[in-house]
């Protein structure tokens, strides 16, 4: 069954139910949709790109901010049998024309925020044949999405796919290398739904915050196991925590996904006084989740004494396992908060050497899993397909290990452990140690080059509003770790990170390596 379907049905049980919720807390703004109104709404669109030309095979760019068009759109464009191509809101320009050309786009559909990046490679983005414009005053060279949906009609288009056809290319996000095009099938889509719903145990009568950015797998993915029980879900534009208990408060959700900053960020609102608990209504608050990268135990902690009635779980996944859900903790594993949890539903996952051959217990390997969300490859890519794919198992990258009980904890990104003298060290080990200290904010550990130990691990600090923090301070807190990782480098920054929370240590490598001040952090 092709994921279309489950729109469509939604449609049909519960035409006059409001189905999605856009919240603009900065200008005051709620807009709703119901069901019926989302399933016309993606017919129009589909009929309206089938009478230009655009079918099966064929590949149509979504470049939009989080809004209430955005998904009636997504749903519009797999309506014809074509994919859909999202990309990230922050691409540059010259970002966006490479992935359009990968992508061999069609027809490319655009929000106001883009038109400047969109001028800038109008000229050298010839292949696509039609500009589609969703907002106010629409720019010459595209034609408005408004007056599209007013001239075509809400009957279900006419078109032939399958489950089986590809419904989607998603971009890595680029922090470890040029954005690679990922391949997904209306039966990837569909795997997605189930899993996430037979992970969070979304019903009918739940709402889901959705505050992550659509383009990536991950807020669409966790929104797909509210889909499947034709569940609420809110779109929130903008991120504070004032606006997120707001949210959750005046529109009654029960399900929130958050990214570990915005958690943070909650809770200093909570501890500084900023936001009090007792303003809001959050008694059918039931869960929250985080994913997108590694959480930290101490932040957990903290969560749970404001939310002690709360449920947690954490996911893990990768945009080529169709998102979020390869491995999760479990709502009811809070006993084992640090581990990203055990395979999922309907996955399978090992640790294996570089070889392919797993480890032992508690020795530290590559994880690769294997189930349905796996991706058909990257995109014209097969040489890069076969560097991650291998008999079916999908390697990702990230260096794990598992406990006696089974439960798999990450160490770190393959190409982000440092070895230093001969030792290897982990970043996420020492970030997680550095988080439980009461002052800081944000962390992050990378290696920098040394001509004697060929690298040294070095920090890099975001302090909490409000609170001082010096090196010696720092120094001194890390006496408590093996003398091998404690960070040699101490620097106070603002930690970068992508829309979906990973932490670019690129932009921080290309920004420290050159720093050769070496603290004395020996003791």
């Amino acid at each position: 069954m092709p994921i279309t379907e489950m729109l469509s049905r939604n449609a049909r049980m519960y035409p006059d139910e409001i189905a999605l919720i856009e919240r603009e807390p900065a200008i005051c703004r709620r807009r709703a949709i119901t069901w019926l109104g989302f399933e016309n709404s993606a017919n129009k669109f589909a009929n309206a790109l089938l009478a230009s030309g655009v079918g099966r095979g064929d590949k149509v760019v979504l470049l939009m901010m989080n809004c209430l068009e955005w998904l009636p759109v997504y749903f519009g464009i797999l309506k014809t049998g074509a994919l859909a191509v999202p990309l990230n809101f922050r691409f540059t320009a010259e970002e966006i024309r490479n992935c359009i050309d990968v992508a061999e786009a069609k027809v490319l559909v655009y929000g106001p925020e883009f038109q400047e990046r969109i001028d800038e490679i109008s000229e050298r983005i010839r292949r696509v044949e039609k500009l589609i414009f969703v907002g106010e005053n629409c720019p010459g060279q595209a034609e408005s999405y408004d007056e599209l949906m007013g001239q075509f009609p809400a009957e279900a288009p006419v078109a032939a796919f399958s489950d089986c056809d590809m419904a989607a290319i998603y971009f890595t996000s680029g922090t470890t290398g040029n954005p690679k095009p990922i391949l997904l099938t209306h039966d990837n889509l569909v795997s997605a739904c189930i899993t996430e719903n037979r992970h969070h145990l979304q019903e009918h009568q739940d709402n889901f915050v959705c505050i992550p950015p659509l383009y990536h797998t991950g807020a669409k993915m966790h929104w797909f196991g509210s889909l499947i029980v034709g569940s609420k879900a809110v779109i929130l534009r903008g991120v504070n925590p004032r606006w997120i208990l707001e949210t959750v408060s005046e529109e009654r959700a029960t399900i929130v996904w958050l990214l570990v900053p915005w958690a943070q960020d909650i809770l200093d609102a909570i501890e500084s006084g900023e936001v009090d608990l007792q303003n809001y209504n959050l008694e059918q608050w039931r869960l929250m989740h985080i994913g997108a990268q590694p959480v930290p135990p101490s932040l957990i902690r903290r969560w749970k004494k404001y939310f002690p009635e709360q449920m947690y779980d954490t996911n893990y996944g990768l945009s080529e396992s169709t998102g979020p859900g390869c491995v999760h903790l479990g709502m009811e594993n809070i006993h084992k908060v640090g581990a990203i949890g055990l395979p999922g539903f309907n996955w399978e996952a090992m640790i294996v050497d570089d070889s392919g051959t797993p480890v032992p217990q508690g020795k530290v390997g590559e994880l690769i899993v294997r189930g349905p969300g796996v991706m058909k490859g990257y995109y014209e890519n097969p040489e890069a397909t076969a560097q991650i794919l291998k008999n079916g198992w999908l390697y990702t990258g990230d260096m794990a290990q598992r406990d006696e009980d089974g439960f798999i904890y990450l160490v770190d990104r393959k190409k982000d452990v440092v070895i230093s003298g001969g030792e290897n060290i982990f970043p996420v080990e020492i970030e997680d140690f550095l988080q439980a200290h009461d002052d800081i904010k944000d962390v992050a550990v990378i290696g920098m080059p040394d001509n004697r130990l060929g690298e040294i691990p070095v920090a890099i600090l975001e302090v909490k509003p409000g609170r001082e923090l010096s090196q010696a301070m720092v120094i001194e807190f890390c006496m408590k770790l093996p003398r091998y990782k404690r960070p040699r480098m101490v620097f106070f920054d603002k930690i970068p990170r992508n829309p979906t929370g990973k932490i670019e240590k690129s932009k921080l490598r290309e920004k420290y390596c050159g720093k050769r001040e070496v603290l004395n952090i020996e003791g």
